[in-house]
């Protein structure tokens, strides 16, 4: 489309993670099966949570709507990126572009928000006990994820609409596997002045906040621990944070390794592999972490996967 002299980009081209087609090939088939044992881990998860009366706790609440929001994230980049290998076709319309960039910071972000959360659940139980189920009754766990919700939707479209009021008018090449914010600022030929203060603002503020936040629960946690004198209290403290600490760890540790270095050390082949990380790598192994270090979450699963497996008997049987 055209606009005067100057030809307004009506679609992007998704680079992916290689120039190579046999390369991309190989990666898309990776990548598929990592998302769908991503997808099976945290649906097992949720099912594990929902079904075992026992640990319906704002702890497994709270861990639940983080196995949705992990599948939901990877859905909004992950399948996009494999079609467009496995057919061929890199182009993203303008209008799809800004569909997955919404989507895709509203989850990060709530991400974020529900390890900051969980980590508050930690904080309450282990530093205040007596005060835990006041504080963390089913009705509040449930009106703060609805907030967190509304909070990085409301984030997300301002973004979004930020980025629809800009003109892309030079090269619509991202070298990259989905639509983000840093790889279409470069290449639009309108003023970002007010976007880039968005994203430092407001957007720091949503990722910098609960990281604190974290880190100050976390010392209060590791205060209270040392102080208690029971090995046996020590170990089941350490055991609740331990899975939660190592999600915020994987999680933080390669997202900042995209959104908090210093420009000059993003390069084209860089970038897309960090996100990788982030975007698949950690939500696939949330699952695996979870349960293999949380005791409750075993016999959940155990107790989830024999069901499925007497249900699938019975089927047999009645066929």
């Amino acid at each position: 489309m055209k606009r005067g002299n100057l030809t307004v980009i009506s679609e992007f081209v998704l680079l992916g993670l290689s120039s190579s087609a046999e390369k991309q090939h190989f990666l898309s088939i990776l990548f598929l099966c990592m998302y769908l044992v991503m997808v099976l881990g945290n649906k097992l998860i949720i099912l594990g949570i929902g079904s075992d009366s026992y640990i319906h706790s704002p702890m497994y609440f709270f861990l639940s709507n983080l196995a949705f929001v992990d599948i939901c994230f990877t859905s909004t980049t992950v399948p996009r990126m494999v079609v467009n290998i496995l057919t061929s076709t890199q182009t993203i319309s303008f209008a799809g572009c800004l569909t997955q960039l919404f989507f895709f910071i509203s989850f990060v972000n709530m991400d974020s928000l529900l390890l900051c959360v969980m980590a508050y659940d930690r904080y309450v139980a282990i530093c205040h006990p007596l005060y835990y189920t006041a504080l963390m009754n089913l009705c509040l766990c449930v009106q703060l994820v609805a907030g967190l919700w509304v909070v990085t939707y409301l984030h997300a479209l301002l973004h979004t609409v930020l980025m629809a009021h800009l003109s892309f008018c030079a090269s619509n090449i991202i070298h990259h596997f989905f639509c983000d914010l840093n790889p279409l600022l470069k290449l639009s030929c309108s003023d970002v002045s007010i976007n880039v203060m968005a994203i430092f603002i407001v957007g720091g503020l949503l990722a910098l906040t609960p990281l604190i936040c974290i880190l100050i629960y976390y010392g209060f946690i590791f205060s209270t621990i040392l102080k208690i004198t029971s090995t046996d209290g020590n170990q089941r403290a350490f055991s609740t944070c331990g899975c939660h600490l190592s999600v915020v760890v994987l999680f933080y540790g390669t997202s900042s390794a995209v959104y908090f270095t210093p420009s000059s050390s993003h390069t084209p082949q860089r970038d897309p592999l960090s996100a990788i990380m982030y975007t698949l790598v950690t939500p696939m192994l949330n699952p695996f972490i979870y349960s293999l270090r949380n005791k409750d979450m075993k016999k959940a699963l155990q107790k989830t996967l024999c069901k499925g497996r007497n249900f699938i008997q019975r089927h047999d049987l009645i066929g």
